[in-house]
């Protein structure tokens, strides 16, 4: 039970009428510099290579906008942490910010009648990536039988994602495999990893690139699945399968492991000479 006199309650019932008029408000705002997103993501791709989705670095990059965004509504006591390239400001930058906090936020005019009913279809300003949709993040379950480290065995065969992409008939799109089935392991190689991937001539010498590595099993699962089984640009002939050396499957199993547990990635270890 709850008091509708309670100030937080009554606040709270005004936003959530107000909540679907606000977003459309915010999709306009994002959809007018969805271009300097796109042309910028699509230059990191280009620099970093093919495993990089430049829709999931669009839709990172709205979302630490409005991470960033609750600065201005900030009480003092709570802030939002800063990344580090954005510790040392620049004289002009914070006197904008400055400017800013000083006026705060702009109140709209009042207008008559309701807000209006948020619209699905609305995509106003999108060029490029109109699949784009500014939308709220479901937590990817890690759990289940193929999320148990015990799987990663020393006789656990491994495809790199370039592979399963094309095997899947996705190869054109680039990192899409990622989006579409979040719930897969996957494992970025580091340098030595990626180094004992090209002597085995696994890979090609990539230098920067990104090279991520999945299980052949979650792979087949996918393609014997009903979105898959029946598409004629299936490819399971790509996959090229290999069993990597026990010092990289102890890594990954550490790698599943603390992602089964909600944790960060663990930082690269180096493989005993």
């Amino acid at each position: 039970t709850f008091s509708f006199t309670d100030p937080v309650v009554s606040m709270d019932l005004l936003r959530a009428v107000l909540q679907p008029s606000i977003n459309e408000e915010i999709r306009a705002v994002f959809n007018k510099y969805m271009k300097f997103f796109q042309k910028a993501a699509i230059n990191v791709r280009d620099n970093v290579g093919e495993e990089v989705d430049p829709e999931q670095l669009i839709q990172e990059t709205c979302r630490s906008c409005l991470e960033q965004a609750k600065l201005l509504f900030s009480d003092g006591k709570k802030v939002v942490p800063r990344l580090p390239h954005e510790q040392v400001v620049p004289k002009r930058a914070r006197q904008m910010d400055e400017e800013l906090n000083r006026r705060g936020s702009p109140i709209p005019k009042k207008r008559k009648g309701r807000p209006p009913v948020q619209s699905l279809s609305n995509d106003r300003g999108v060029s490029g990536m109109a699949a784009w949709k500014l939308k709220v993040s479901e937590p990817v379950r890690r759990d289940g039988p193929k999320w148990d480290p015990s799987r990663l065995t020393e006789t656990t065969t491994f495809v790199l994602g370039s592979r399963a992409n094309k095997a899947l008939g996705m190869g054109g799109t680039r990192g899409r495999l990622y989006i579409k089935h979040p719930h897969l392991f996957k494992y970025a190689a580091d340098p030595q990893d990626k180094h004992w991937l090209a002597e085995q001539q696994h890979m090609r010498a990539t230098g920067g690139k990104m090279a991520y590595l999945l299980i052949e099993e979650d792979i087949r699962d996918l393609a014997a699945s009903d979105d898959y089984r029946d598409s004629v640009d299936l490819r399971l002939e790509e996959l090229k399968p290999f069993v990597p050396p026990a010092w990289m499957t102890e890594k990954m199993q550490k790698h599943m492991e603390t992602l089964r547990r909600g944790g960060d990635a663990p930082p690269p270890e180096c493989p005993p000479e």
